[in-house]
């Protein structure tokens, strides 16, 4: 019986594993690096969509978490009719899912055709490998607003970057926020810090409350929910208005329908401002400088309104009157400031600071 020689095999085995290695390098991926490259799962409209609404929006859900600096109105386009002809507007990333929101409502009985580059990269730099086109077609009608995605911040009455303050006593339901500040930021409130290190309570809040220093997974959370509340701030200040400069930026007295509603001016409420329609209604409001609401002044919900489809998106700050009654999410670029007795149904959300003095402030529903 002969047997094989050692060195033979251990030679064949060599020559055998740089086959398998030569073999596994050829067989790379999209990518130099053999990762997966992204794609567009699914669109709104979708292709060769009818009678679309004038407002809608335009959607692209991508199959992975991708690089938010890279969906920008560069990656993200849309042109109208046979001359292709650029429609200016304002793109958000969020969650997978990138939002053309044209600057002004699309025109009716027209085509349009939506392109997402492959300069849309992946959280770890891959590009798509081939551009994402489609094309739909505008009715004349529009459609129900929608209402803006909060995300984690939706999940605070109170939520701001560089602190919170109350003169005592207020009367808050809901969780109340800030970050990056550290808890010192939260003033007037007696905190009273968990076990767990977690978060807070204050015999003034219904709820918990959580800054950036405390323990995990508070300051991740908060951090989300900060970055959602731009992205929310972003969104509502993109949405194409129905109605443009209305009252030159005086509104008290006034009855207004659902809708988008944008200033190039701050808004003055000097008396009562009443918002009429049903439980499913949006308003939008969009407020290039302050917000001021008089003292003892209300903003009222008829017809089955309800707070939580009211957005104010402020660039300047804001300012709710003594003993006044307000409704709505109020979402400041800078801060706000609540004066002593009003009272607040809906959620105060600041790029700075929120500022309360003896105030009721109540989360409405989600």
């Amino acid at each position: 019986m002969k047997f094989s020689s050692p060195i033979l095999t251990t030679a064949g085995a060599a020559l055998l594993l740089l086959a398998i290695t030569a073999a596994c390098s050829s067989g790379g991926g999209s990518s130099g690096s053999g990762a997966q490259a992204p794609t567009v799962q699914s669109n709104t409209p979708v292709a060769n969509a009818v009678d679309v609404p004038i407002n809608a929006r335009l959607t692209a859900t991508f199959s992975e978490n991708m690089d938010p600096g890279s969906i920008t109105s560069t990656t993200f386009t849309v042109t109208s009719g046979a001359g292709a002809i650029p429609v200016p507007g304002t793109v958000t990333y969020s969650n997978s899912m990138a939002i053309f929101w044209p600057t002004v409502h699309l025109a009716s009985n027209d085509t349009f055709n939506v392109t997402i580059t492959t300069g849309a990269l992946d959280a770890s730099g891959v590009p798509m490998t081939v551009d994402h086109t489609w094309g739909f077609t505008t009715g004349n009608t529009s459609e129900p607003g929608l209402g803006v995605e909060l995300g984690l911040a939706g999940t605070y009455v109170v939520l701001a970057k560089s602190g919170i303050s109350t003169v005592p006593t207020s009367a808050i339901t809901g969780n109340l926020g800030v970050s990056p500040a550290a808890a010192t930021s939260i003033t007037g409130f007696a905190l009273t810090v968990d076990g767990s290190g977690v978060f807070a309570t204050s015999a003034q809040v219904t709820g918990n409350i959580y800054a950036a220093d405390y323990a995990v997974p508070t300051p991740s959370n908060l951090t989300t929910a900060v970055l959602n509340m731009e992205a929310a701030l972003a969104d509502a200040a993109s949405r194409a208005p129905d109605v443009t400069e209305l009252g030159a930026g005086s509104i008290g007295g006034l009855t207004l329908a659902p809708g988008v509603y944008k200033w190039g001016t701050g808004v003055l409420v000097p008396t009562d401002l009443t918002l009429n329609g049903n439980a499913t209604d949006v308003w939008i409001f969009q407020i290039a400088q302050t917000l001021t609401v008089a003292n003892a002044t209300d903003v009222i919900l008829t017809g089955g309104a309800l707070p939580q489809n009211v957005f104010w998106q402020v660039t300047g700050l804001v300012s709710i009157g003594t003993t006044s009654s307000f409704n709505g999410i109020v979402m400041s670029s800078t801060a706000i400031t609540v004066g002593t007795g009003a009272v607040v149904n809906g959620r105060l959300l600041a790029q700075t600071a929120v500022n309360m003095n003896g105030n009721t402030v109540v989360e409405p529903a989600p």
